[in-house]
């Protein structure tokens, strides 16, 4: 299938490593201009070296009121043009009620949430008919998962923004949704299996809970994130979708 993304530009935020950079990765290889940030000009310049000619790095933080601005303009100016955002970013603190600490929730809410929306925001001013602003989040959205206690508070309610976006932007012709991966095999999976202080027990169990019984790969993600920006999925608008290998249990 032809996506459609020759020479369409994404915009794509946490994109160094994990899932943003597979989903740049992907957006590139099938002919994408990406404009991706990391914390560090180092890690954002690597990254898009290893990308090609077709990708710029730049170093973002997203609690800055400045940064949707700076890469809006980046964008324009390296490749004329912005046709999609993918707002991805790091996930919050692990920990309990009892456990996190008011910073960690401030500086969660000012990174995953308000810069997402303040993101979004901008975008929305930017994009033309047809553009796409799609949100990371997780499987959160539906169910609380043990020992996130930040990520279920905040992931809802950004999908709750997403659908009222959606709402709006539609008239416009453009399109807002989430992508809610589950246990993928990333850096910060390992994180959390390790938390338990039994990571392959804790791999496990989580695995024998997946349908498909196995971790997702990175790519799996980038793949179906790539296909939601591009223009071959022009009518999916609105909606939270799933790349979890079934472990969600509601339809």
């Amino acid at each position: 299938m032809d996506l459609g993304l020759t020479d369409r530009t994404y915009l794509v935020t946490g994109a160094t490593r994990g899932l943003g950079f597979a989903t740049a990765r992907e957006l590139v290889a099938d002919g994408a201009q990406v404009v991706l940030t990391g914390r560090t000009e180092e890690s954002a310049a690597a990254a898009a070296a290893s990308l090609g000619e077709r990708a710029l790095g730049i170093a973002a933080d997203n609690a800055d009121p400045e940064t949707p601005g700076r890469l809006m303009a980046a964008a324009r100016e390296r490749f004329g043009r912005l046709d999609g955002v993918l707002i991805s970013v790091g996930g919050p603190a692990p920990g309990t009620t009892a456990d996190n600490t008011d910073a960690q929730w401030q500086s969660a809410f000012e990174s995953v949430f308000l810069g997402a929306v303040r993101l979004a925001r901008a975008a929305a001013a930017e994009l033309p008919e047809g553009g796409v602003i799609g949100f990371v989040l997780s499987g959160s959205v539906y169910e609380p998962i043990g020992g996130l206690t930040i990520s279920n508070g905040l992931r809802p309610g950004l999908a709750g923004f997403a659908k009222s976006l959606a709402n709006e932007l539609g008239p416009r012709g453009i399109r807002v949704l989430g992508v809610l991966p589950g246990r993928i095999a990333t850096d910060r999976m390992t994180q959390l299996d390790a938390r338990s202080g039994d990571p392959e027990g804790s791999r496990a169990r989580n695995c024998a809970a997946i349908p498909l019984g196995r971790y997702g790969r990175p790519e799996e993600f980038g793949k179906a994130a790539a296909f939601l920006l591009s223009p071959a999925a022009s009518y999916i608008n609105g909606v939270m979708v799933p790349v979890d290998g079934g472990a969600r249990h509601g339809f």
